[in-house]
């Protein structure tokens, strides 16, 4: 069986994007599903979040995308069963200048993570909030992209440019990427623009939006803090919940989808 690959990608900041990585993930590992995440954001707040000090970063992505290492080399175990994290430091700032040298400067990524043998069912990717060469080479990787879509007034306007990279990425280096699903976060149902959004989201973009919406929750704001998921920190806790929840609901859209097409 080989690993189904997902990168978690929106362009704009602050939208969730990095939490959803890491607690999917956990999550992913609770249910028995043995799980890599690929940090591959310069910030590194992936790793840190998973209780990988920056001082202890010795080879990262960054050697990984370039060549240097192999994947299995550089990733680390995490404090949750079945989860590892291959982690990021700032050199990956620069990766975008070295990949431009390259003739195939979008599929080293992809050429790196062949390791559909590997012990792996899942690999998670946290892309950097842009659209660069980071986040193409992690769509030429992917099986799939989970975009977590942040509930507010703008959110929809920065998804179709997302959208276009994604069916540029099909059209030209991966045929068979696909969008796993459009996942809400710093969801308020007391809020009537979450309400919208959530209306809009639905009517334009239908099944892709899963169910599950991922709410506002101190506890997922304070986990990171801790080196941990929330899924560890607050296992009771709202955000904790949905998390397992999303988990459930892509494990579940996978069936389905396998049994569609026989």
């Amino acid at each position: 069986m080989k690993a189904k690959i997902i990168s978690i990608a929106n362009q704009k900041g602050g939208v969730g994007k990095t939490t959803t990585a890491i607690n999917l993930g956990a999550s992913l590992a609770m249910r028995g599903k043995r799980t890599l995440l690929v940090d591959l954001d310069p910030q590194g707040n992936a790793s840190t979040g998973l209780g990988v000090p920056r001082n202890t970063r010795g080879r990262s992505t960054y050697d990984v995308i370039l060549g240097d290492a192999a994947p299995l080399e550089v990733a680390v175990e995490t404090e949750v069963d079945h989860l590892s994290i291959i982690p990021a430091t700032m050199d990956l700032s620069s990766a975008d200048a070295e990949l431009m040298k390259s003739a195939r400067r979008v599929v080293h990524l992809r050429n790196a993570l062949r390791l559909r043998e590997a012990p792996y069912d899942y690999i998670l990717i946290d892309c950097p909030p842009s659209l660069n060469l980071l986040t193409v080479n992690a769509f030429v990787a992917s099986d799939s992209v989970l975009v977590p879509l942040q509930a507010e007034f703008f959110a929809l306007e920065g998804l179709s440019q997302l959208l276009l990279t994604v069916r540029e990425v099909r059209s030209s280096a991966n045929s068979d990427l696909r969008i796993e699903g459009i996942v809400l976060t710093m969801f308020d149902k007391r809020n009537n623009i979450c309400q919208q959004v959530e209306e809009d989201a639905r009517e334009n973009l239908g099944d892709l939006v899963m169910q599950t919406k991922i709410p506002r929750n101190v506890r997922l704001s304070e986990a990171p803090s801790y080196a941990m998921p929330v899924t560890n920190y607050d296992p009771t806790s709202r955000g904790a919940i949905a998390y397992r929840s999303l988990a459930a609901e892509l494990l579940q859209r996978e069936e389905e989808t396998a049994v569609s097409y026989g």
